[in-house]
């Protein structure tokens, strides 16, 4: 993999809507973990996509009434089996930590690249997940010098009165072990 004109390659492309552009000068410094399934705790299907690109039909499950409204998305998704897909250039800012505040600063949207994982907080992820996530991580580090190692952050982390993802069941030390090897 590698990062051409901010779009990671190879990679499926699903673009999403929910983006816009960066302040002028706002320099990409924070990568935001995060993790989703739709329906809650169910892996694979077409929901998140569908999310992500405002086209979720809301009455195929009762959870989805909550979302109507949502206009979201993350920069990638990392599947269950390691797969990623794209919906947000990283140059633009994606509709992903909401309310959230950074080491004081607020409107982490600005500064910040978001990564979904599929799962949840109850659930391990996989190998194939952390792999994905840490070989992204590098790139990442290389092409935009203001994510560090201690620039990133759970979703918890910066919203902690409303977020709980990575949640308890990320393994932060593996993957800080990975992303340094």
């Amino acid at each position: 993999m590698e990062i051409i004109n901010h779009l990671l390659v190879p990679c499926r492309q699903e673009p999403s809507p929910n983006c816009g552009d960066r302040p002028e000068g706002e320099a990409i410094s924070l990568l935001v973990i995060h993790n989703i399934s739709l329906p809650p705790g169910q892996f694979g299907g077409p929901y998140i996509d569908d999310l992500f690109c405002n086209r979720l039909d809301c009455s195929a499950h009762p959870y989805f009434d909550a979302l109507r409204e949502l206009r979201v998305s993350a920069h990638l998704l990392i599947d269950r089996a390691g797969q990623v897909t794209q919906y947000v250039p990283f140059d633009k800012r994606a509709h992903h930590a909401g309310v959230s505040s950074f080491k004081g600063r607020e409107q982490c949207n600005d500064f910040s690249i978001g990564i979904e994982l599929e799962g949840t907080d109850e659930d391990p992820f996989t190998a194939a997940q952390y792999d994905s996530l840490a070989q992204i991580t590098r790139l990442l580090m290389a092409a935009y010098p203001g994510i560090t190692a201690e620039r990133i952050a759970g979703h918890s982390d910066i919203a902690p009165e409303r977020k709980t993802d990575p949640g308890p069941c990320f393994d932060w030390e593996k993957y800080r072990r990975l992303v340094s090897a």
